[in-house]
């Protein structure tokens, strides 16, 4: 219950755990990792600074994997024999690890493991997260809901969500149900009215989509809390999706790199888990930003995960942290996320509008071997336009055809058959923060 006692604290009791754990991640990352022992080996013997440390990024540690990890057993060459395999989804590797993979949006497509020590905390934190969200009221209407629980999300591929979904299925049986976000919407809307969960966890742009479903009366459930993942909505989003259903509304700012990143208050700031991460806003030549001024990128520390030290790494995106303590009372610091807004897709189909969420098209392409970067352009109401990045040695009309079957098979589930894809010369095309969107609508070209 340590999460819980920090809070009470208050904020020198927060920093004094992030500073000795800090340290302590350092000094184990040096005894254990090659690659850390190489970088970090003119520094102080003891160091509590994060600013002491240079910055790592994705493209550096994968490319030094087998040194990176702290585990001998542990190989790129054997955990990618294991990642390839969909029927390893959810399963631990060597018995021990979890093995989860990221889309790319950085520029390159990563592989991460998570030991139980960080599950610990990703449970406890999980808890304080919860406990600050859910009144006493809450949780006797998801007991009396028997705690049924929906997930909307991709599926398929080792995805940290998929994972989830895979080890839930086994644990709750009857009380679980997870939908890929590719099914058509009709047949969504039909299985969450016959399950009538009291817990909602789909991905954002799903969400929205859902609340809309249920504004037209053809979606009718109860949910007494939904949570959103993966994207960002734009505040008003929340408004109108908390409306349809009359439940509270809430989602947290993650990454596979470090799954406990932050909680979203009723205020609508998200309070960073300082005590188990270090989170530093800073510029394009990473010096810190001051509180109330947007950040180029932000740099985190996992202060939990052992196998695969994540110290001061370049998580791609712009923050802007609050300058003053949060209305809310929580200690924590507050930030908000610039630009992690994912737009769904609408294309015209027989006078009306058939609309559908950007993940269920990059998932497809998430588990196509061969592929390091994807990227579909909407370039008219009814063309899209595929940008692939090959890996180095794939065959790409061997790679063009999965991805087209793939595609085409995606769009006809929704009966879209009026949809053109047409392959594109150009590679993918980073956005001006640098990040490489794997779906852009009509309506941000």
């Amino acid at each position: 219950m340590d999460t819980v006692i920090t809070l009470k604290q208050g904020k020198n009791a927060i920093e004094k755990r992030q500073k000795n754990r800090f340290a302590e991640m350092v000094n184990y990352a040096r005894a254990n990792s090659p690659y850390y022992r190489e970088l970090y080996k003119h520094l102080p013997v003891h160091v509590e600074d994060t600013k002491l440390l240079p910055v790592t990024n994705k493209k550096e540690l994968m490319e030094h994997f087998n040194d990176f990890v702290t585990d001998t057993e542990v190989t790129l060459e054997k955990v990618q024999v294991f990642v390839d395999k969909p029927e390893f989804i959810g399963e631990y590797f060597l018995d021990k690890y979890t093995v989860a993979t990221t889309s790319g949006t950085t520029g390159k497509k990563g592989i991460f493991l998570i030991d139980e020590r960080s599950f610990k905390v990703a449970g406890a934190l999980g808890f304080r997260t919860l406990s600050s969200w859910l009144s006493f009221s809450d949780l006797l209407r998801i007991l009396k809901g028997r705690g049924r629980l929906a997930m909307v999300n991709a599926m398929g591929g080792h995805f940290a969500s998929a994972i989830a979904a895979v080890r839930l299925q086994k644990k709750r049986s009857k009380r679980f149900l997870v939908l890929p976000v590719s099914m058509p919407m009709h047949e969504m809307v039909e299985k969450l009215n016959q399950f009538q969960p009291i817990l909602l966890a789909p991905y954002a742009s799903m969400g929205s989509l859902l609340a809309s479903e249920q504004e037209a009366g053809r979606l009718h459930i109860n949910p007494a809390l939904i949570v959103l993942s993966a994207e960002g909505v734009p505040e008003r989003e929340f408004v109108r999706i908390s409306e349809a259903f009359k439940a509270k509304v809430y989602d947290s700012y993650a990454a596979t790199e470090c799954p406990f990143l932050s909680y979203r208050c009723r205020y609508g700031w998200l309070h960073v888990d300082s005590d188990w991460v270090v989170v530093e806003p800073v510029d394009k030549d990473y010096k810190p930003v001051s509180p109330g001024k947007q950040s180029y990128t932000v740099l985190i520390s996992n202060l939990a995960n052992k196998i695969q030290p994540i110290l001061r790494y370049d998580l791609g995106d712009s923050v802007l942290q609050k300058p003053e303590p949060c209305k809310c009372g929580n200690p924590l610091p507050a930030i908000r996320v610039q630009g992690r807004s994912s737009d769904v897709l609408t294309f015209p189909k027989d006078g009306e509008k058939v609309t559908i969420a950007p993940l269920a098209f990059s998932a497809v392409a998430a588990h196509i071997s061969g592929i390091d970067l994807f990227q579909l352009v909407q370039t008219s109401p009814t063309n899209l336009r595929v940008r692939l990045k090959l890996s180095a040695g794939a065959e790409p009309e061997l790679v063009w055809q999965k991805v087209l079957a793939e595609l085409t098979g995606a769009l006809k589930e929704n009966r879209l058959d009026n949809i053109t894809l047409e392959q594109a010369e150009e590679l993918p095309e980073q956005t001006s923060g640098g990040k490489y969107r794997e779906v852009i609508p009509l309506k941000n070209i």
